[in-house]
């Protein structure tokens, strides 16, 4: 594919970034996308221990080829209380970019600018693109309302045009993608490359139940739902007979307490915890209690494939 400023800023050949996907995303698979030429990212998260978490980055600098490009998600705002000493992690070790989520982005910004990190920060409005370019993030990855998990409600166009109309700062695309023609639509609607995730959960290389692959290539885009049962902010999973018979909404209390501003930073704590352990164990463990997140992208999936494979497929 033709080089531009995504590709030039992390040395890839195409302008694709693997997107972190909480339990998801393990180093064989951002190994198999650096060897495809697109960069690939690992939430911190997904590391229980620092030192697990050191491992990973020395694992994946020992790997990277020439012109490869690796990077971590961190979660950066109080529903992550081990953040600043993965900053640390992060700064101490190196890596080629830190995407931001779900809070304020400046200390890592600044400390991850220190030591020559790139910094790109999840935005889903235009007034949080202009906050995280004042803080002199490096680009925005836009959530559209196509991404898988926490989305945006802004269509892939409207969002993309909205920030160049009225930023400086590049944009990278979040939602959507499932296929070369779908990556150039967004590249011409004026994003520099494309964050793609869903499709690679049905990669062979992928640390989740071969269910929970199978279910990327069984239900399709109609099948996608948005609950707040997960982290109480919308989040978009598959429509199983598990998730019908739980619902979407968030329970009637914790919509009481949510009501309280005392109260509610409290609550989405609580919440995130015991959605991601529901999300947790149905990704590790084939169980009827399916939470089971993804995109509508899902829609372009057919089969379990190798990641080199599905990078294939979007490029040609």
């Amino acid at each position: 594919m033709t080089q531009n400023k995504l590709t030039e800023m992390l040395g890839i050949k195409h302008p694709i970034i693997m997107a972190p996907m909480f339990l998801v995303s393990n180093v064989a698979m951002v190994k198999e996308a650096m060897n495809s030429g697109i960069a690939g990212c690992i939430p911190a998260l997904n590391y229980r221990t620092l030192e697990e978490l050191r491992e990973a980055i020395r694992e994946l600098k020992a790997a990277k080829p020439k012109g490869g490009s690796f990077g971590f998600n961190l979660i950066v705002n109080q529903s992550n209380p081990k953040s600043s000493k993965q900053l640390e992690m992060l700064c101490e070790e190196g890596c080629d970019f830190i995407i931001t989520s779900l809070g304020n982005p400046k200390e890592t910004i600044e400390k991850a600018h220190e030591v020559g990190i790139k910094v790109f920060c999840d935005i889903t409005d235009l007034k949080y693109a202009q906050k995280v370019e004042s803080l002199g993030a490096d680009a925005v990855i836009a959530v559209n309302n196509r991404a898988g998990g926490h989305r945006g409600n802004l269509s892939p166009k409207e969002l993309i045009g909205l920030i160049n109309k009225n930023c400086n700062i590049p944009v990278i695309s979040a939602g959507g993608v499932g296929n070369k023609e779908e990556l150039d639509k967004v590249l011409s609607y004026g994003a520099i490359g494309a964050s793609v995730g869903s499709l690679f959960i049905a990669s062979i290389e992928a640390g989740v139940t071969d269910e929970y692959k199978q279910a990327c290539v069984d239900y399709n885009a109609n099948d996608i739902v948005v609950t707040e049962r997960i982290s109480g902010t919308p989040c978009t999973v598959i429509n199983t007979p598990y998730q019908q018979k739980i619902g979407t909404k968030s329970p009637w209390l914790e919509r009481m307490l949510n009501k309280n501003k005392k109260l509610k930073k409290w609550v989405k704590m609580f919440r995130f915890y015991i959605g991601m352990k529901a999300t947790e164990k149905a990704a590790k463990k084939a169980t009827y209690k399916t939470v089971w997140v993804a995109g509508p992208s899902i829609e372009h999936t057919k089969e379990i494939l190798p990641v080199k494979k599905i990078v294939s497929k979007l490029i040609s």
